[in-house]
């Protein structure tokens, strides 16, 4: 989320006025392109039911759905959640293939069972309880599932926060940072990737840089 906050003052108030005033604003903020890490990781997983968390404006569960996964997405503004469905239906994919539901995590909680739960870059400028989220959801993954979490590992060089040390999403969380902040029973979660990844990315001046990510995969195991 932060790719794109460059001049903006630390806002205040409601999480969910604050997206939806965003989201709002605009007619599209993301590309429509599925995060790239994502699409590496999650091609060697056999399809089941995936649900992505704060899933924008769609791309990364759209990207699910077409590779036959049974995809929900959430996100806490409904503009947002209002274009995945546009989207989706686009491409001829029905609700039963790539559903958007308008939630706040904080609060949302799901009766389903799911093989693999994705959060790409669940960081934001203002309050987000985003461990105890990640904690709660991790509930409903199956046996053998996965839960995949992509963050900023630092601020990208064009925004405002390159130079400061947080915000409310809990900074830049290296993975040793983001498996403790989960303090999962490792008896019953096993670790299958916790790196820092480099990618190329293009800022809003057209400045190109290499920008770090955190790229954590877990499997449960029981």
């Amino acid at each position: 989320m932060l790719d794109r906050m460059q001049t903006e003052p630390r806002p205040e108030g409601a999480p969910v006025d604050f997206w939806e005033e965003r989201y709002a604003g605009t007619t599209r903020i993301w590309s429509g392109s599925p995060n790239s890490t994502l699409v590496d990781v999650v091609s060697s997983l056999e399809p089941g039911r995936a649900l992505d968390l704060g899933c924008g404006e769609g791309a990364d569960a759209i990207w699910l759905a077409q590779q036959g996964w049974k995809a929900t997405g959430v996100d806490i503004s409904a503009t947002a959640v209002a274009r995945a469905r546009a989207a989706a239906s686009d491409l001829g994919l029905d609700e039963s293939r790539a559903r958007f539901v308008a939630a706040d995590l904080s609060t949302w909680q799901s009766e389903d069972a799911y093989d693999l739960v994705t959060a790409s870059f669940l960081q934001s400028p203002v309050a987000l309880s985003r461990p105890e989220i990640l904690r709660s959801v991790a509930d409903r993954i199956a046996q053998g599932g996965h839960l995949l979490v992509i963050s900023h590992a630092a601020a990208p060089p064009w925004s405002r926060h390159h130079h400061e040390g947080g915000h409310g999403g809990g900074g830049f969380p290296t993975p040793a940072e983001e498996l403790a902040g989960l303090d999962f029973d490792d008896t019953e979660w096993a670790t299958v990737i916790a790196e820092v990844r480099s990618r190329e990315a293009v800022g809003p001046d057209g400045h190109e840089a290499a920008l770090d990510d955190s790229v954590v995969l877990l499997r449960r195991m029981r």
